[in-house]
């Protein structure tokens, strides 16, 4: 049976569809087959940052209209052979793409899939509640941010309320060296306020920016290392958790900090 899980955030900018991407990615490395739904209905991003933009003929709405079928719109990604995108519309027929739509959809992808990702609108509007209904499970998204910590609290209520079986959080764009130096909230404060298990810490780098990820997942270097883990984490239930700032502590460390400050 497929692990339906809604990716979601209070607040936008914080990363969410570059972590849906490159998490797929990771599990698709894993060996398991992955399918990312856009249902940022309207504002998608998946497809350019994916790389799929000019190979998409039939988005979710042809799908929901009956104007094609399902496998007809699903796209694969160059980044892994696994790992496949249903894109998102721009902005006619969104309201044809109900919950009861979705299910259907969802039913059809479970017997050919392992992992279905919903990459969620940010914020609490409408299509979050249309792809918070059919997950199962859910990552909430922030950064260090009191704004983002603040409004993924309240997502959190709301996903409790709508009786989403398992929530984990995952702290992006985390400065190491910030972090070492107590310039910013530590990940033991943001789990306080948050009261959520947390599933990773993915370190700050150009890698999960936008216009360095287009067709691409990150590759090396400590982002990498962290979405690995992450990975790891969702696939089998463990809780390692990278430590962002271990690349900050000994002589190297010392010498990252210094340019990081430059």
């Amino acid at each position: 049976m497929s692990r339906k899980i809604v990716i979601t955030s209070g607040k936008g900018g914080v990363g969410k569809t570059s972590f849906s991407l490159n998490i797929g990615a990771q599990l698709a490395k894993l060996g398991r087959k992955v399918v990312l739904l856009d249902l940022d209905l309207g504002l998608n991003n998946l497809d350019v940052v994916s790389g799929i933009e000019n190979q998409i003929i039939y988005d979710i709405v042809d799908v929901v209209s009956g104007k094609c079928r399902l496998k007809q719109a699903l796209v694969k990604t160059s980044i892994h052979p696994l790992l496949h995108v249903l894109p998102s519309c721009q902005s006619y027929g969104r309201h044809l793409v109900t919950v009861e739509k979705l299910q259907e959809m969802i039913g059809l992808l479970e017997g050919e899939f392992d992992y279905i990702l919903l990459d969620s609108p940010a914020g609490v509007d409408e299509g979050f509640y249309k792809a918070a209904k059919v997950a199962n499970e859910a990552i909430i998204l922030t950064t260090p941010h009191i704004s983002a910590i603040r409004d993924a609290a309240k997502v959190l209520t709301i996903l409790k309320s709508l009786e989403i079986a398992e929530t984990n959080f995952v702290v992006n764009r985390v400065r190491g060296d910030m972090l070492k130096n107590e310039e910013t909230l530590s990940i033991s404060a943001i789990e306080s306020f948050i009261k959520c298990p947390l599933l990773a810490v993915i370190p700050e780098s150009d890698q999960m920016g936008f216009s360095g990820n287009i067709g691409s997942s990150a590759k090396g270097g400590e982002v990498e290392k962290a979405l690995k883990i992450a990975a790891q984490n969702i696939d089998t239930g463990s809780r390692i958790i990278y430590d962002a700032k271990k690349p900050y502590t000994g002589l190297w460390g010392a010498f990252k900090k210094r340019r990081t400050a430059l």
